[in-house]
């Protein structure tokens, strides 16, 4: 699947836990070497605490503190870029949608004048109450890359869903696990500390795996304009990925015979 590699980039990331915040510095990195106008926001309503420090990249300097604004500030102000979050909760359909709506550019060089942005939504969220929402505001958009990350303590999957032109070229992470759409969870504001506790059994090397796998699919589509990964299941056991591909789009796999 093609995508256009002289628009500008603006990436919506929800969650800077787990798996967000792995995913974050490494996001700034990669828009801080692109070759044109960029934008990352950060959303997560949740403050550092102690029980985060094991797997979650943040130090005991940032307990009390706000999680998107922590990693924002912290590798925005590295990379020379704006440090743009959100420190609540994304949780109504108008408040998402204000987010990942494509903005228009106007900077010295043509090629970006009168364009829309390139908008990819990443859902780092550990509640499927979020992926419903993100699920609606899906297909609301007429553009849009929807990268989905979810993971229990050994495994997991990293689903790309993209609308364009108001047609689905690929299913989101609702219509690929339908039954995620079903699930009666509840958004993280309105869950107890208890029930957060409980919903969170996961592990440093699932959210690792989890991070890389999206930041796999991201630098395709941003450095390489393609991507052929509809989805990447993973175990840490047995340190395997397995991806299903968009069998249409990809390339040939060319064999060179060795010399005599």
């Amino acid at each position: 699947m093609r995508f256009p590699t002289d628009l500008p980039v603006k990436i919506v990331l929800l969650g800077a836990g787990g798996t967000g915040g792995h995913i974050a510095p490494h996001l700034y990195r990669l828009l801080y070497a692109l070759d044109r106008p960029s934008r990352l926001i950060l959303c997560d309503g949740d403050i550092v605490e102690e029980k985060n420090l094991i797997r979650q990249n943040f130090s005991p300097a940032d307990l009390g503190e706000n999680k998107a604004r922590v990693l924002a500030e912290r590798y925005a102000a590295v990379f020379g870029l704006e440090a743009e979050y959100v420190s609540g909760f994304v949780e109504s359909l108008p408040q998402l949608l204000e987010l990942i709506t494509p903005k228009q550019w106007v900077t010295p060089s043509r090629t970006w004048e009168r364009n829309p942005e390139l908008v990819i939504l990443i859902g780092a969220v550990d509640n499927n109450r979020s992926r419903q929402l993100c699920h609606q505001a899906f297909y609301a958009c007429r553009d849009l890359v929807y990268i989905d990350s979810g993971n229990s303590e050994f495994t997991g999957q990293v689903v790309c869903g993209v609308r364009r032109n108001g047609h689905t070229l690929s299913k989101p992470i609702g219509g690929v696990h339908p039954e995620l759409l079903k699930a009666a969870d509840l958004f993280p504001s309105e869950r107890s500390c208890a029930e957060a506790a409980l919903a969170d059994p996961q592990s440093m090397a699932a959210n690792l795996t989890a991070a890389t796998a999206v930041l796999d699919i991201l630098y395709n589509i941003l450095t390489h304009g393609e991507n052929y990964v509809r989805q990447t299941d993973f175990s840490t056991k047995s340190v395997k990925l397995q991806s299903v591909l968009d069998k249409r789009r990809v390339p040939p796999v060319r064999s060179r015979k060795r010399a005599a």
